[in-house]
């Protein structure tokens, strides 16, 4: 909700607030906050509260290390797992430098720019994933062990899923929070689950994939477990895919879909590296339902884009690619970038290609094979140069 100051600060009397997050992430996506008291809100509402970037991955150094939290009054929500007296709420803020701008580094604001530019086309995205995670056991000190919770499969139930009360109690945190999450399951590893969320606008759609991270990580601590987000967390099993659902439409009432894919096929191995940003990203690719391959088609899951069987406002598309340890601000930014240069330059869809890539080595470009290669496309790319800050850039492409 749009909330005012000054209605914010009449809840906070209302409901004994006693504690606000001011939230933000690194360039990488890592959910960071401070605590301030209610008497303070005045102060970030005007002034903000500073922080030390240089402490920051990505935001400043020693010799310019002041920055300022600055709260979005829209993201305004309780943190349930926090006591009903003296109640904690969440806000997610705009980090500036002191004259008051955003700096570069603000990946959130970034995407905001996209939003921007996309509506100026007369453009409407609209985002939903699909994140995998899996639940292992902790030892005595909660430590996280390799021995999974359960040992089920795809999609079956109790006894077998251990893990459906943790996805139950996570569900019933996220819609307390104004999050809507669509089906939940476990997935085809052992201890491993998928939890699905409701279409929203690319910003909101960003917001809610930081705070459900945060909230699994919480509800599986509290039920003594650790949950594992990375992308291939044992060699021999399923990996964890953060599956971006996307729909577009145009002010122009034309359908934009195919150069919207097209942009997106063009870029996507560039793009790669902010997708899959960790050496384990690529060790997952290619493998157990992850695309290898650059290609779409419809419903086929071996490919990099599929469109699922669906109608009306169901209907969408689907990138594979991603996961979960990915900045979903960035991830959402440059699709919405690469599919807006795909109308601009009328880019054509290649044929769809309807054979399992898993059983067949068709002659077809491929994502990169490793960290290193994903280092070097985007390096290389005049896209990304174009669309990104340098110093996120730089600090991806680091050796």
């Amino acid at each position: 909700m749009n909330y005012t100051q000054e209605e914010i600060k009449q809840f906070v009397i209302e409901e004994d607030v006693k504690f606000i997050r001011l939230a933000f992430t690194d360039i990488y996506g890592t959910q960071k906050n401070i605590s301030i008291m209610p008497q303070e809100l005045d102060r970030a509402f005007t002034y903000g509260i500073a922080i030390d970037a240089s402490a920051i991955a990505g935001f400043g150094n020693i010799t310019h290390s002041d920055v300022f939290l600055h709260p979005d009054t829209s993201t305004l929500s309780f943190l349930p797992w926090r006591p009903d007296h003296g109640r904690v709420v969440r806000m997610y803020c705009t980090v500036c430098d002191p004259d008051g701008r955003p700096i570069e580094a603000d990946t959130r604001y970034l995407l905001q720019k996209s939003i921007q530019k996309a509506k100026d086309m007369g453009i409407t995205f609209a985002f939903g994933s699909e994140m995998e995670f899996y639940l292992f056991k902790t030892d005595e000190s909660g430590n996280p062990l390799k021995e999974p919770y359960d040992h089920a499969g795809y999609m079956d139930i109790a006894p077998l899923d251990k893990g459906e009360n943790v996805r139950r109690e996570i569900c019933l945190t996220l819609e307390q929070m104004g999050i809507e999450p669509e089906s939940s399951h476990h997935e085809e590893g052992p201890g491993q689950n998928e939890i699905d969320f409701r279409y929203a606008e690319p910003l909101c759609a960003a917001d809610n994939a930081i705070t459900f991270r945060a909230v699994v990580n919480t509800i599986a601590a509290h039920s003594g477990l650790y949950a594992d987000f990375g992308p291939k967390p044992v060699a021999t099993w399923p990996g964890n895919g953060m599956h971006i659902n996307f729909s577009v439409t145009s002010t122009s009432e034309t359908s934009i879909m195919e150069p919207v894919l097209a942009g997106i096929l063009n870029r996507i191995a560039e793009m790669t590296l902010f997708l899959n940003p960790k050496k384990r990203s690529y060790h997952r690719l290619g493998q157990q339902k992850a695309p290898r391959y650059i290609s779409w088609s419809s419903e086929n899951r071996s490919q990099l884009i599929r469109i699922p069987a669906a109608k009306g406002l169901y209907r969408r598309a689907e990138v594979r690619s991603p996961d979960p340890l990915c900045n979903p601000y960035l991830a959402y930014s440059l699709l919405m970038e690469a599919g807006m240069e795909g109308i601009r330059t009328q880019a054509v869809l290649p044929p769809a290609v309807n054979e399992n890539l898993f059983e067949t080595q068709g002659d077809l470009p491929k994502l990169p094979g490793s960290l290193k290669e994903a280092k070097k496309l985007a390096k290389e790319s005049l896209f990304l140069k174009e669309h990104l800050p340098l110093v996120i850039l730089l600090a991806y492409t680091e050796e």
